[in-house]
Formats: structure tokens, sequence, C-alpha cells
């Protein structure tokens, strides 16, 4: 019984990898303008950890304690998470998955120099060399992928973007989850974001009603089994797993959502060698950044 609460958390971080793989095949499997399906991405999973702010009774009483920089600085996190789904869920549509899922997956990469003149954290000789290996990586990635079609320069260029605005997401998570609970973070943030995304809607003209029908269900599934069991779960496994086991199973993400794109017939899409050459070195470089 002991060992099984042992390998519990590795489990769980196992469940989370595989299930955040499936949110890109999600994606690149419906037929709706990209901003729709951030939109609706974000609506479902603002429904679904909503219960919170009602359940727990202390959540209004930190969201008072907050002040008006404080607050400011919440819903300006709030649209940049709206940021990264417009940006990210859009390269998809240009690029492939694989290009796409490892560039935006590259936030370390920003996360941690930034980390160390703002938050005051350590940076290893290894983070160092893992942040110049990782810039390399991406080089080969970005500018080889250019010669097979122009415009997957634009969707890595935009994956890139989505990956630095989840940078400042997760930079910006550390400061006020410092004052704030996760249920109550997570709760305001993502209603936040979703009327972000709801505004951008309107202003590009995409479409927020009348979608196919079938898309509907395939962004729900995303939001439950990417945004519940993926990244709730990965979350919770962190207290329990060491930061370098959670820093490799990081890399399982693009890993497993380059597989699944390449085995499902109706994606089918099979990496170029330059995104086979240029993510292996990325992804080696994000490890040695993230790892501490």
């Amino acid at each position: 019984m002991r060992r099984l609460e042992i390998y519990k958390p590795h489990v769980a971080l196992f469940i989370s990898i595989v299930s955040v793989s499936f949110a890109a095949i999600f994606i690149v499997s419906c037929s709706s303008p990209p901003l729709s399906i951030a939109f609706y991405r974000m609506l479902f999973t603002t429904l679904l950890v909503s219960p919170l702010f009602f359940l727990k009774k202390n959540m209004k009483e930190e969201l008072k304690s907050l002040d008006r920089r404080e607050l400011l600085f919440l819903i300006f996190i709030g649209g940049v998470l709206a940021a990264h789904f417009s940006l990210w869920i859009t390269s998809l549509t240009l690029t492939s998955v694989a290009s796409s899922v490892i560039l935006v997956t590259a936030h370390p990469v920003l996360v941690a120099p930034i980390s160390y003149f703002l938050l005051k954290e350590r940076l290893s000789f290894a983070n160092v060399i893992g942040i110049s290996i990782s810039l390399i990586g991406v080089t080969i990635l970005v500018i080889g992928n250019y010669s097979f079609s122009s415009t997957t320069l634009e969707g890595n260029i935009l994956a890139m973007l989505g990956g630095a605005a989840a940078g400042t997401y997760i930079l910006g998570g550390r400061i006020l989850r410092k004052k704030l609970s996760t249920s109550a973070y997570v709760t305001v943030v993502y209603s936040i974001s979703t009327i972000a995304l709801l505004v951008i809607c309107l202003l590009m003209r995409a479409p927020i009603y009348n979608l196919n029908p079938r898309d509907y269900w395939i962004i729900l599934l995303m939001a439950v089994v990417a945004g519940l069991f993926g990244h709730t779960l990965y979350n919770w496994s962190l207290k329990y797993v060491k930061a370098s086991v959670a820093s490799v199973a990081l890399l399982g993400e693009p890993i497993g959502s380059a597989f699944l794109a390449f085995i499902l017939p109706w994606i089918h899409q099979i990496p170029t060698i330059y995104t086979i050459i240029g993510g292996a070195i990325t992804l080696s470089g994000i490890y040695l950044t993230a790892k501490r």
C-alpha cells in the first residue's frame, strides 16, 4: 500500500502529460476558426473551475486583500493568457503540430533569464548552456522549415509569441500566487481570459455562435482532458515529484503531440528533417534551462 502511495504522483504526472499532448490534436481536428476555438476552450474551462469560487469560503477575502496595482496585474495576466491561446491555436493552422508545440513549449528559455533579473532566482551554468542550445535549435527549426513553405514561418513566429505569452503568464502566476490560492487565481484569470477572447473574437469578426456542432464537443473534451486532467494533475504532482523529473516530463508534451499527429490517419503530419533535428536540440536545451 505504501509503495502504491509513492508511485501515485508519478502516475498522475504521466496521465497529465498524455492528456496535454492531446490538446493540439483536438484543435487541428476542429473545422472552426482558431479564435473561435480559443474562446470556447477558455469558456468551457472557466465553467468547469467556476464552482470553486462558490465552494471556497475565503476566496472573496483573498481578492479583497489585493491592492489596486495587484488587481490590475491580475487583469493583465488574464489578457496575456488570452493572447497565448489566440497566438498558439492560430499557429496550428499555419505550421505543423510538431513545430508549433515545440516552439510554444520553449517558454522556460524566456522565463529563466527574466526570473533571474526580476525574481532573483539563481541561474546555474547548465541553465545558461540550455538557453544557448535552445536558441540554436529554434533557429534550425524555424529557418529550415521556411524553405518548405513561407506560411510555416508565420506559424512558427506565432507559436514563439504564444510561448512568450505562456512564459509571461507563468511569471505572473509566481508573483500573484504569493497572495492567492490556486483556486482563486485560476478562477479569476480564466474568467478574465474568457472575456478578453470574446472581445478579440468580436473585433476580428470571428464567429462565436453557429459553429460546427461537432466542434463544440471536441472543444469541451479538450477542456476536460487537457485542462482538468492535464494541467490540474501536473500542478498537483509538482508538490510530490522532483523538479528534474517534472522538467523531463514537460518535454513529453511536444513529443506526444508530434507522435499523435503522425499516427492519426485524419492528420498524418510527417515532421521535416529540420523539425526533427531542430526540435531535438531545442528540447535538450529546454531541459537544461528548466533543470534546478
